[in-house]
């Protein structure tokens, strides 16, 4: 039984008011950090991108982008701030990530995640992802593969 109490999450589409807590979350979560004009330019001029936030309380927790390429998506970032990791949050996101991708007929989904993130493998496994392929030396900051996980979407969540 799980005794991990979740807090009440809005989701909504990201944006450019959003910005600064998601960059926040962003330098706290990864050590190569996007810019703040990456995130400014994903939500005001790429139009093949679509971001989500989560929020609790009002505040901004956890935040999720993805670039729509003709019938596939490709998560580019799922991040939830330290205080309410463990509480389904990401779940929540990566959920409101597939329906919309479902929504705009995406047919499959892919992503990087570093080879020893257990816990994002974790998640996205349980979501119907499989890795199938690598990436060698893809991290910058220490050289660390990247596994390439893939989800077909026509199938239910």
């Amino acid at each position: 039984m799980n005794d991990v109490k979740t807090p009440e999450v809005t989701l909504r589409r990201m944006t450019l008011e959003d910005v600064d807590q998601v960059l926040a979350i962003e330098k706290e979560s990864f050590t190569t950090p996007w810019s703040r004009e990456s995130f400014v330019k994903e939500v005001t001029e790429n139009n093949l991108a679509y971001y989500t936030v989560a929020e609790v309380a009002g505040n901004i927790v956890g935040y999720a982008g993805v670039w729509l390429i003709v019938d596939e998506g490709h998560i580019t970032n799922i991040a939830v701030t330290g205080k309410y990791r463990g509480q389904q949050i990401g779940k929540k996101i990566l959920e409101k990530l597939i329906l919309e991708l479902k929504n705009r007929k995406i047919l499959r989904v892919t992503l990087e995640v570093r080879a020893s993130n257990n816990v994002a493998i974790g998640l996205y496994r349980s979501y119907g992802f499989i890795v199938l392929g690598r990436r060698p030396g893809y991290y910058t900051d220490n050289g660390e593969d990247a596994l390439i996980m893939w989800k077909d979407i026509t199938e239910r969540i």
